[in-house]
């Protein structure tokens, strides 16, 4: 029998003594094959401690950075090149510096999702999942949370006793999503339990039952009673939560939420970045350096 590509990706993954990351964003056959799946700070732990030499990323550029800054021995690889995040696009590296010139007693809290450069110049980064547990960590009172309004918004409300300043960066997927949307699936299910991600408005959040990063939402739909729930995150995040939970209904708002970039990753290219070993993470010495210290701060906050 001919070799179908699942199979020549596992022979592959052998003989490059290589690891798949992929993110509850990506399409489910890319979750499948993967060796682990989950949110930005669980993969951020697993390419940090890893045995194995490759690290192939089915994520968006960033996260295969993190990996390379926190594995720089290893061959980190992003299966399609183009993979952005808009979001992390949306600050620079100057922009950061201009922040901590107006603000030079504050620290700097950088979201993951963010360039290796904005990392560089931070003194903390977080993920959706420990940004309110690092900040409360943090003994400083003034803090600069980049360059999500919304989660930082979030926190800020969790965490009142600190001043907060904000970027005005967002994620274009939990931004497009409207109040209307989540009343409307409210009143054709009146038992339905409203699930969102800290990335969304303000006036989306204060219509849900409960805020958290991806994998607090998938273990909050687990662990509750309830047999319906609306998610307001991205819809790749359903794979892992039927899986999970088999007999319980899951709803989107509107059209349903897609990352475009999350999407663009297909077997065939998991295949060819095995194959070809591209694309490859590569980044200045000393930019990985200072980029490091706030991805290990975050390691170090968020586990207290």
């Amino acid at each position: 029998m001919k070799p179908n590509l699942k199979d020549k990706i596992a022979h592959l993954k052998k003989e490059r003594n290589a690891i798949i990351l992929a993110h509850y964003y990506q399409r489910p056959e890319i979750q499948d094959i993967a060796d682990a799946v989950g949110d930005s700070y669980y993969l951020s732990k697993i390419a940090k401690d890893c045995s194995e030499s490759t690290i192939l990323f089915c994520g968006v550029k960033f996260m295969a950075e993190s990996a390379k800054i926190l594995s720089p021995h290893k061959t980190v690889l992003l299966p399609v090149f183009d993979a952005g995040c808009p979001m992390a696009d949306m600050i620079c590296k100057k922009d950061v510096l201009d922040l901590k010139k107006d603000h030079p007693n504050a620290k700097v809290i950088c979201y993951i999702n963010s360039s290796a450069e904005v990392k560089s110049v931070s003194d903390v980064c977080c993920t959706s999942s420990n940004a309110i547990n690092i900040i409360r960590n943090l003994p400083e009172k003034k803090i600069i949370f980049i360059p999500d309004k919304n989660l930082g918004e979030y926190v800020q409300s969790q965490v009142q006793d600190k001043e907060i300043i904000l970027w005005n960066g967002f994620c274009i997927t939990h931004h497009k999503v409207r109040l209307g949307e989540i009343k409307k699936v409210k009143s054709l299910h009146t038992d339905i339990k409203v699930l969102c991600h800290g990335e969304c408005e303000k006036e989306i959040r204060h219509a849900s039952d409960f805020v958290g990063s991806t994998g607090d939402i998938i273990k909050f739909a687990t662990e509750n009673n309830n047999k319906k729930f609306l998610i307001v995150t991205e819809e790749g995040i359903l794979h892992q939560l039927k899986i999970k939970n088999p007999e319980k209904q899951f709803y989107f708002p509107g059209q349903g939420m897609t990352c475009i970039n999350m999407k663009k990753t297909s077997l065939k290219n998991v295949y060819d970045s095995l194959l070809n070993l591209n694309y490859k993470i590569e980044l200045d010495k000393n930019l990985r350096l200072k980029a490091y210290d706030a991805l290990i701060n975050m390691h170090t906050l968020g586990g207290r």
